[in-house]
C-alpha cells in the first residue's frame, strides 16, 4: 500500500463559478485560477499522484500550458486516475477536509462525494468529504479564500 497526501489552496476574486469538488456553489465569488480553481480536486490529484510517486498536478498540468486555461479539474483527475491504473495502482479510499469560512459546504457534499467517487472508480463508501472553519483565524477565516487538504490510500492492482 502507498499512502499520499495533498493540499491547495486559492483565494477568492469577484464573479464567476466557485467549483468544488466538481460541484457549483451558490457565491458571489470563484476562485481565481488558471484551471477552474477547485482546490477540493486539486489537493486529491496530488495526493493520488504522490502516493504513485508520480510527482505533482503542476508537473502534468502546468499552469503555463493555455491547454488547461479554465479546464474543468474533473478532466484532470480522470487523467491523474488513468495515470494510476497504467502505472499499476488501484485507490484504496480517499478523505478529504475543505477549510472555508464561508460558503457553508454541507448541502454540497454528497453531490461532491458522487462526482469523486464517479471519476475515481470507486463506490461512495470509499470517498469521505469533510468541511471545517478556521474559526475567523487566517486567510480561509478572513474569507480570503479556500483550501483543501486530501489522503489517498493506492494498493497494487492484480491486474
Amino acid at each position: 500500500m502507498r499512502i499520499g497526501q495533498g493540499f491547495d489552496a486559492h483565494g477568492f476574486q469577484d464573479g464567476g463559478q466557485l467549483v468544488l469538488g466538481g460541484v457549483r456553489i451558490d457565491h458571489p465569488q470563484s476562485l481565481a485560477a488558471h484551471s477552474d480553481g477547485d482546490v477540493v480536486i486539486h489537493a486529491l490529484c496530488d495526493a493520488l499522484l504522490g502516493a504513485a510517486g508520480l510527482r505533482d498536478i503542476g508537473q502534468h498540468f502546468p499552469d503555463s500550458d493555455p491547454r488547461f486555461k479554465g479546464i474543468s479539474s474533473r478532466k484532470l483527475l480522470q487523467h491523474v486516475v488513468q495515470l494510476l491504473h497504467v502505472n499499476g495502482y488501484e485507490i484504496g479510499n480517499i478523505d478529504l477536509t475543505i477549510i472555508a469560512q464561508a460558503p457553508r459546504l454541507a448541502p454540497y457534499i454528497a453531490d461532491m462525494t458522487a462526482n469523486l467517487a464517479n471519476d475515481c472508480r470507486l463506490d461512495t463508501g470509499r470517498v469521505n468529504i469533510k468541511a471545517t472553519t478556521t474559526e475567523q483565524m487566517g486567510f480561509t477565516g478572513r474569507g480570503e479564500g479556500i483550501a483543501a487538504m486530501a489522503v489517498a490510500l493506492l494498493q497494487e492492482s492484480g491486474e
